[in-house]
């Protein structure tokens, strides 16, 4: 079975791009096996949003760390395909929660079928995942509970949003952290950890692919309003839709609506309130795009990518530290 898109990257190391693309054919073969049930409908639910694709970017990461010890190692493909698995499951749940009736192009398990087959089959692809995991050793399934318990966590300080008194930026860091950087920072550390890298490189690869992964979702922040079209796979305003208060509209409401521009902020401002209806988003964009918030909100993600930089440079100078480098000016590049 031919392997999935790898994120467009610019690996110059023929090598290695060649190595990455064998290696998830594998973890490809692997994912769909571990999810083979006596039941014909388990398998059906468990195979449906890894039919629909997905570029298996935290299975990548995971190879792309193993790079640093013996890639070939037994464990790193189960462990690439317990953190897709991990991954998947979540999403099945997230949709639930959600009420997404799309996922992938395709209709979400939820819409296809209901609420409850969704959740079960998030179980269920957290048991296979559990069931691969006991091969690996009690140091992988205890960070795995750990990774477990900080999306978990993650989720449900979103869903209660920030308390009174605190920061809703430093809450909305938090759960970013949480929910995203979490497991692809498990992803690095199950990659170096089961390919033997040294115990430096396990550190290293671990905050630098945290970092990464908060970066991610904040350069999603800014590409939700800086994006003039539907070709970067986001339609512009969609979190403003949805009333999701991302990194630039918390920024907004948390400014000072003095000066020249003190009209236009508090017009800004009133829109934020709450879901932004349709008639208002160009509106919106247009406000948005003009606001210091934005310029606030990518200075953050260049600290992030930062920090993700300064860990990844103490590591051997190899075409996979290069790879990651690369990664770390995508994920800025592709906000705008």
């Amino acid at each position: 079975m031919a392997a999935p898109p790898v994120v467009d990257l610019p690996f110059v190391d023929e090598r290695l791009a060649q190595d990455l693309a064998t290696g998830l054919a594998e973890v490809e073969k692997l994912l769909r096996s571990s999810v083979q049930s006596d039941d014909a409908f388990v398998t059906e639910a468990s195979k449906h949003l890894i039919e629909a694709g997905g570029k298996r970017f935290r299975a990548m990461l995971v190879l792309l760390a193993a790079q640093f010890g013996s890639p070939e190692a037994v464990g790193v493909v189960p462990g690439a395909v317990v953190i897709e698995l991990t991954h998947l499951a979540t999403l099945y749940h997230d949709d639930v929660m959600d009420e997404a009736p799309v996922r992938r192009g395709s209709p979400s398990v939820n819409a296809r079928w209901d609420n409850t087959v969704a959740i079960l089959t998030g179980d269920y692809l957290f048991a296979q995942a559990s069931e691969i995991l006991a091969d690996l050793g009690s140091d992988i399934i205890r960070i795995q509970a750990q990774t477990f318990s900080r999306l978990v966590r993650g989720q449900i300080r979103e869903t209660i949003g920030p308390r009174p008194g605190d920061d809703p930026v430093a809450h909305y860091i938090g759960v970013l952290a949480d929910k995203t950087g979490s497991l692809i920072a498990t992803s690095g550390r199950f990659g170096a950890m089961l390919s033997g890298a040294s115990p430096e490189v396990v550190e290293r690869l671990t905050r630098a692919c945290e970092a990464i992964g908060v970066a991610w979702q904040l350069s999603d922040d800014l590409l939700d309003v800086a994006s003039e079209t539907i070709e970067s796979g986001k339609t512009p305003g969609t979190d403003l839709r949805e009333g999701i208060r991302t990194l630039p509209v918390l920024y907004v409401l948390a400014s000072d609506a003095s000066g020249s521009d003190a009209l236009e902020s508090a017009r800004l401002r009133e829109l934020l309130a709450g879901p932004v209806a349709e008639e208002d988003v160009e509106e919106t964009l247009r406000l948005l795009r003009a606001h210091p918030a934005m310029e606030r909100a990518r200075a953050e993600l260049l600290a992030w990518a930062d920090r993700a930089r300064e860990a990844l440079t103490g590591l051997p100078d190899i075409p996979a530290r290069a790879a990651y480098l690369a990664l770390c000016d995508y994920v800025v590049e592709r906000s705008g």
